[in-house]
Order: structure tokens, then C-alpha cells, then sequence
């Protein structure tokens, strides 16, 4: 027979364990109701249900600790030769300035996290590179300087062409990990989300190699 210890222990631990399990199925609700939105939103996919605003180029917004301007795009042709294959890209410029008040730190812009091609019926297409006074790769946003002219490059296929483009552009949120799992609570910037999609005239070019 148990004694009355193990009894009170027993009912305790079982009301541990439906306090935590209580918190979880919440958790778990919230995160199925926050896909059920996104699902029957599309989010920016498409235009019936985009949830962010849509503006014209040229244009300049504020994402998190960056701002963001998108001023023109154009679809950069290459011609075939003897020796090469036609080629071409998309490049959107931009102009792009550090103003995180949060940490005041200098910091690259990364294109692959905070910039998407919104093209209707398919997924957002991730930049192939995100360039500043011809540097490809982290190029280091000063905090509180002027903005940097930039380019950001999409893949496209040789005989591709459009006279608009959309460019989404998503910010992050200065904000800490929840510590029900025991992550740290100070803020940082993270968890990007999408702000606007902006709406680019494009023109075609040649170039030679």
C-alpha cells in the first residue's frame, strides 16, 4: 500500500506535468493557426491575398536596421560568341543606409535574407548577389553614413524579359528568443518578415564581353 507521502508526491508530479503540457499545446496551437494564416494568405505570392504594401519605384522604406531604396531595374543581355554562351541577369539597383539605432553597429546587408524577386505563381527567388562599389560579398554598412549605392543580381535565363519586376524586401525584428526553451532573453536582430514589395519599370540592355 503506498503511503501518503507517495501520494502527494505522485499528485504533484502529475500536476507538473499537466502544466507543462498545457503550455505546449498552447504553443503548439499558436503555431499551427500562424501557418493556417500564411497558408490562405499567400503572403506576398500573390496579389489577391499579399498581406504588405505594394509600392512604385522609385521608392525608399525602412526595414529594420536598414533602409532600403529600390530606384530601377534592367535585364543585362550578353550575346552569345565563339567562345561563351548568351548569358543574361537581372540587376535592381538600390541604395541602401544603416540606421540601427538599437546596436549603432556597423554591418553587412545580407540580399539572400532580406531581398526576394516576387514573381506571380512561383516561390520569391533569393538575390545571386548583392554588390556595392563592386565588392560582392560583405560589403560593411557604416552606421549613420550616407546611403550606398548597390546592385542586387537575379539569375535569368538568356531570352528572358519583363517591363516590370517586383522586389520584396523583408526586415528584421530587434527582438529576444522566447525563454520557454531556455534561450537567451536579451534582443537582438533577427526573424525577418516581410515589409513591402516594391514595383520596378525594367528596361533591357546589351553588353559584350
Amino acid at each position: 500500500m503506498e503511503s501518503l507521502d507517495d501520494v502527494i508526491d505522485a499528485m504533484i508530479a502529475d500536476r507538473v506535468i499537466h502544466r507543462h503540457r498545457r503550455k505546449w499545446l498552447i504553443a503548439l496551437g499558436v503555431v499551427l493557426v500562424l501557418a493556417l494564416v500564411i497558408l490562405l494568405t499567400g503572403g506576398w505570392k500573390e496579389h489577391k491575398g499579399r498581406t504588405v504594401d505594394t509600392l512604385d519605384a522609385p521608392t525608399t522604406l525602412k526595414a529594420g536596421r536598414f533602409e532600403v531604396g529600390v530606384s530601377a531595374a534592367k535585364i543585362i543581355r550578353t550575346p552569345k560568341t565563339d567562345y561563351s554562351p548568351a548569358k543574361a541577369r537581372l540587376a535592381v539597383e538600390l541604395q541602401l543606409k544603416n540606421i540601427d539605432e538599437e546596436e549603432k553597429k556597423s554591418t553587412s546587408f545580407d540580399g539572400s535574407e532580406l531581398l526576394r524577386w516576387v514573381i506571380p505563381g512561383k516561390d520569391p527567388v533569393k538575390p545571386a548577389n548583392v554588390s556595392c562599389k563592386d565588392r560582392n560579398i560583405g560589403y560593411v554598412l557604416v552606421y549613420g553614413l550616407p546611403a550606398e549605392n548597390c546592385v542586387a543580381e537575379f539569375e535569368v535565363s538568356p531570352n528572358f524579359s519583363t517591363d516590370k519586376t517586383e522586389i520584396g524586401v523583408l526586415a528584421e525584428r530587434y527582438v529576444a528568443d522566447s525563454g520557454l526553451l531556455g534561450a537567451s532573453e536579451n534582443a537582438y536582430w533577427h526573424q525577418e518578415t516581410a515589409v513591402a514589395v516594391v514595383r520596378v519599370p525594367t528596361t533591357i540592355e546589351t553588353e559584350t564581353e
